[in-house]
């Protein structure tokens, strides 16, 4: 019996010991699961987490739809961590999706477009998007047909005038990379929409005018505080702003923002006015005041080549290569009675103030500052011809200052001595040959055309002013003396 007791025990504490180690396996190994976090605070766990992304996919079917997207998502605060537990307190995909703040992401890519001012961010769905809005951008400046030209090399022989694209690309830095976007943010999935955004900025403006008897493209341009050039972004139907409008003619009015910076370079041959130059002879026995035309002037016509480079369509660079005289301008000549070195301006003096061969590249127009990249009014005329070229005192006066500054780098100011007390500045000379206080006659050379302090290349930036610049007075427009 004793034996058997013995027996009985043993197999008793074998048992326990087996029955124990069954227990202690069960705790030994610990449950995998998932921890879900939200801007690093844990907002519950789930048992699998593809079941979870699935799940999140699914309930989004909207923002597929919208995106044209095949799947969507968790958020980019979203952090899914695998956690081995011993006491797995788990939530269900629902209980933890409600949970979720941030916004869902879609796939994409962010483009970056910066430069020395400022940086710009855009999302498309597909890179594609980007690169055709673009397309669509310098279309819109350039022409569908010039373009396409310029892309297949098949533009057309200039043989006697005309003009060839060699050069298009953005002055801008532009890089992109993949990420998954917020549905929060601005994305963009068609090329026109976009297309858009690049040209008119985020605050599209436009709005309908009905023309009236007497309008031009110029003048309607001016009146809105537009160029020549946006009114014809904004109605691609016109396709010079020498076309013509008709009454009751509806146009659009856009004023544009460039969130792209488009630079053409083009090599043009072009035939242009050659105005005739008025010479002066004085006649002692006359008195002052006598004037008669005796030879009436007759403009000529020069052919010039140039390279030209616009930027969003306004010219930023022109510099005369070549001129070839196709037909001679006539002097007009005209006799006056007793000459003397005169102080003041006379209101038939006022002469061109530049030698011939020349070109408007900014009018007296708002436009879009190069430099700035903000709308202004350009309260001047640019005249360009090239570096070095002559410039003349567009009337008799005294100067009044010669200088440099930042922004206009070399200048004079004549004062004309008036009785509308009117003043003339030149700037962006590349050397001035006057002195404070000297009197001029009109037509006197007085300095060389150059790019000296804020310009884009070569060129006169011709003001006129009715009282002291930068002293009470104010800039009207030069037509209003030239013409």
């Amino acid at each position: 019996m004793i034996y058997l007791h013995k027996y009985i025990f043993i197999i008793f504490i074998i048992l326990l010991v087996i029955l124990l180690g069954f227990e202690k396996n069960e705790t030994v190994y610990p449950e995998r699961v998932y921890a879900v976090y939200l801007a690093g605070e844990k907002i519950g766990m789930v048992a699998d987490k593809e079941a979870f992304e699935k799940y999140i996919d699914k309930k989004a079917d909207d923002i597929k739809e919208r995106y044209q997207v095949e799947h969507v998502y968790h958020p980019a605060t979203l952090d899914i961590k695998q956690q081995l537990t011993f006491q797995a307190n788990l939530l269900s995909n629902e209980e933890v999706f409600n949970k979720l703040e941030d916004p869902l992401t879609i796939d994409g890519y962010q483009i970056k477009i910066f430069n020395e001012e400022e940086e710009r961010k855009i999302y498309v769905t597909q890179l594609e998007i980007f690169e055709q809005s673009v397309r669509d951008v310098i279309v819109s400046f350039i022409g569908e047909e010039e373009y396409e030209k310029y892309l297949n090399e098949n533009q057309s022989e200039i043989k006697r005038i005309g003009s060839r694209i060699e050069n298009i690309y953005l002055e801008d830095n532009i890089t992109y990379r993949k990420i998954r976007i917020p549905v929060t943010e601005d994305i963009y999935i068609s090329p026109s929409s976009l297309a858009q955004k690049l040209l008119f900025g985020p605050d599209k403006q436009e709005e309908s005018y009905i023309v009236k008897a007497g309008d031009t493209i110029e003048s309607v341009a001016f009146a809105h505080e537009i160029s020549p050039e946006e009114f014809l972004i904004s109605n691609p139907e016109f396709t010079s702003k020498n076309n013509l409008l008709y009454e009751s003619q509806e146009v659009l009015i856009g004023m544009t923002d460039p969130q792209l910076a488009v630079v053409v370079e083009q090599f043009v041959i072009e035939d242009v006015k050659k105005d005739y130059q008025e010479e002066v002879r004085y006649d002692k026995e006359k008195t002052i005041g006598y004037s008669r035309t005796i030879q009436k002037g007759e403009p000529g016509v020069e052919r010039l080549s140039r390279n030209v480079r616009t930027i969003n369509g306004v010219v930023a660079f022109s510099d005369l290569l070549e001129r070839e005289e196709i037909t001679p301008a006539i002097n007009e000549i005209t006799v006056r009675g007793k000459r003397e070195v005169p102080h003041v301006a006379t209101t038939y003096g006022w002469t061109w103030p530049t030698e011939p061969g020349w070109v408007i590249t900014s009018g007296y127009e708002y436009r879009i500052n190069p430099f700035t990249r903000r709308r202004e009014l350009h309260e001047a005329l640019d005249i360009a011809i090239g570096y070095g070229a002559r410039i003349y005192a567009a009337n008799n006066g005294i100067i009044h200052h010669a200088g440099y500054h930042s922004s206009y780098g070399y200048y004079v100011i004549i004062r004309h001595q008036n009785e509308a007390d009117q003043y003339t500045l030149y700037a962006h000379l590349s050397r001035y040959i006057v002195t404070q206080g000297q009197a001029v006659e009109a037509g006197a050379l007085i300095g060389y055309m150059g790019s000296s302090g804020s310009s884009t290349g070569p060129h006169l930036h011709f003001e006129v002013w009715v009282g002291e610049p930068y002293a009470g007075g104010y800039r009207v427009n030069p037509w209003s003396v030239l013409r």
